[in-house]
């Protein structure tokens, strides 16, 4: 995950509405079923669609009363905790 895509996509989110980015993980994950897809493919589909989970994530925070910033450091510090734990 890179926090400047999820930074840009929980933007996108508040200008427009997070119904688009969930259409948009729909329409790739559909797109993974495709079997002439080479793994390099699949890789990047998967890294987008990590990054717009964690842009719904930061978010959903922010819609709770988390600043923006402290939403996006804490969504970065889990992951990393998940990643080394």
């Amino acid at each position: 995950m890179k926090l400047p895509i999820i930074k840009h996509l929980t933007a996108f989110i508040e200008e427009n509405d997070e119904d688009f980015v969930v259409e948009t993980i729909e329409t790739l994950e559909a797109l993974t079923e495709v079997p002439s897809l080479k793994d390099e493919e699949l890789d990047v589909i998967g890294e987008l669609i990590s990054n717009m989970y964690g842009a719904i994530e930061v978010n959903k925070s922010i819609k709770e009363g988390v600043p923006k910033k402290d939403a996006l450091n804490n969504f970065m510090k889990r992951v990393l905790g998940s990643i080394d734990g």
